[in-house]
């Protein structure tokens, strides 16, 4: 979920701290279902997993859609967005990879960036920040990988049509694979602006401003 404006004619953008809002749950049902997702991959029921894929899609647009709207956007939910997005992303390349269709660099590939940027977490709140704002390049290289692993179950089989379906899905994850790890750069790029900024202000930990939001 992205930022909102908060209060008629306001013109300013700020999360709130409740924790039950109707996005929150969304966001939790979400997260529940990513063990049963995980199951119907490594069992092959690959028609049940992309159905509970694209309804997670369909829920994480409309929870986006309804804390915009109504100004429900929480700190909570800034936060268990992107993290329900990579433990999607984890299932998947755990699945897969068991299965043999993806290969184990691909998975260390883009498990190497997810740890890359928890590590950026302490340093940043070492310095008084809060995790950085989603990039839209992250938001991008989430879409794309979402978008190939569908293809890629799908294409897990014989014929023109899965051949076809897994070459768009390995396009989508070439793209998407790129961009997780170019937005991961200029997240880090981020943190060490901010650390410089702060260290140079002679505030040492704990200067920093919270920032809203997550990685993505």
């Amino acid at each position: 979920m992205g930022p909102v404006l908060s209060g008629q004619g306001t013109g300013r953008t700020e999360a709130v701290d409740r924790v039950l809002t109707v996005p929150n749950v969304l966001s939790l049902l979400r997260l529940l279902l990513v063990p049963l997702f995980g199951w119907l991959i490594v069992t092959r029921r690959d028609g049940a997993a992309v159905a509970v894929l694209a309804g997670s899609g369909f829920t994480d647009w409309l929870d986006g859609t309804i804390a915009r709207r109504w100004g429900q956007v929480s700190r909570l939910g800034q936060l268990l967005d992107p993290l329900v997005d990579r433990l999607y992303i984890l299932a998947t390349l755990l699945g897969l990879t068991y299965r043999g269709v993806l290969p184990v660099w691909l998975l260390a590939v883009l498990v190497l960036r997810d740890v890359c940027i928890a590590l950026t977490l302490p340093v940043l709140r070492r310095y008084g920040y809060a995790p950085l704002p989603v990039h839209y390049v992250g938001k991008a290289a989430t879409f794309n990988l979402l978008c190939a692993f569908p293809l890629l179950l799908l294409g897990d089989g014989a014929g023109t049509a899965a051949e076809l379906t897994g070459a768009v899905g390995w396009a989508f994850a070439w793209w998407g694979t790129v961009l997780y790890w170019y937005a991961g750069l200029l997240y880090l790029g981020q943190t060490v602006s901010l650390v410089r900024a702060a260290r140079a202000e002679g505030d040492g930990p704990g200067a920093g401003a919270d920032a809203s939001g997550g990685n993505g």
